[in-house]
């Protein structure tokens, strides 16, 4: 797996001169030519990534479903995400810009422990972020006034910088959270879908055969990231897959604790759990009863 070190380095990828400063550039996408190089075809990099497509046309795969858009699109890489560049399929004078911030550059800032609750920059590239003409222009002045920064290295320098990054990444979730409720009919359906795919796990005893239930399990199923689908969940319902996936099993726990004559090992097998103590520890933190003080107080009740 190839690994692109440096801001200069990826520079020198899209045929740009070197950057403005060493850990930080906006690129103009406009402006870049992407160089034919086996790095294109697997790779990792060392920095923060948020790329915004500006008027491309056409259609986006998103969820289950195909959405038309001609305004900007913005999606967020973090370092270390692998990812795969099929130049053949690129659009030619694709309009855009490109922010690349090395993760050197966060160090020692508040940012650094803020940046991984952005759930985003671990989105699929088909949950995108589709913005409104005024969300797009008011990013784009966030990342020309980063740009023009870059020009005055001094010791503000970075502090400005990282203060319009944390402006930019604020907008950023809430305009997810706007799509989140704007495309209502969609995620309807989608939280239909996690339902469905809940219920059936459990009554059809599939935890007993596949273990567990997880949220990353749940999110193949639904071919979308786990970030998202939390996030989706979270906005849409106020808890997250995690919270969802709990709140069933103590559903399901209770109802074997009080109409089966099941040990609690033997409950804690058939929702998945390799050992019961884990399963115990769940349902006492759950409910503030131990699983056999529930069925006690079940059947004296």
């Amino acid at each position: 797996m190839n690994t692109i070190q440096s801001v200069s380095a990826f520079h020198r990828l899209l045929s740009l001169p070197e950057p403005k400063h060493p850990l930080v550039s906006v690129i103009n996408l406009s402006e870049s030519v992407f160089l034919e190089d086996e790095v294109w075809k697997g790779f990792v990099n060392r920095f923060y990534c948020v790329a915004l497509k500006r008027e491309a046309k056409g259609k986006i795969r998103y969820g289950q479903q195909h959405y038309d858009y001609d305004k900007g699109v913005l999606s967020f890489t973090a370092p270390n995400q692998v990812q795969y560049l099929d130049l053949h399929n690129m659009e030619c004078g694709a309009a855009g810009y490109l922010l690349i911030f090395h993760e050197d550059f966060i160090l020692r800032h508040p940012l650094a422990h803020i940046i991984s609750g952005y759930g985003f920059f671990s989105y699929a590239v088909n949950e995108a972020l589709h913005l409104s003409e005024d969300e797009e222009t008011n990013l784009i002045d966030i990342l020309h006034k980063i740009d023009k920064e870059c020009e005055h290295i001094d010791k503000h320098t970075q502090e400005i910088i990282l203060s319009q990054i944390d402006l930019l990444l604020h907008y950023s979730n809430r305009f997810y959270e706007r799509q989140f409720i704007t495309r209502k009919s969609n995620n309807q359906q989608l939280l239909i879908r996690f339902e469905k795919f809940v219920n059936d796990y459990f009554d059809q005893e599939q935890s007993a055969e596949k273990g567990l239930l997880t949220v990353h399990l749940i999110a193949e199923a639904m071919n979308l990231s786990p970030n998202y689908l939390s996030d989706l969940l979270r906005i849409q319902t106020g808890r997250n897959t995690q919270q969802h996936i709990h709140e069933k099993l103590i559903t399901k726990a209770k109802e074997k604790l009080s109409a089966t004559e099941l040990s609690v090992s033997e409950i804690a097998y058939s929702l998945g759990f390799e050992h019961a103590q884990s399963f115990s520890t769940l349902f006492k933190k759950k409910t503030r009863m131990a699983p056999l003080e529930f069925r006690a107080g079940f059947r004296f009740s």
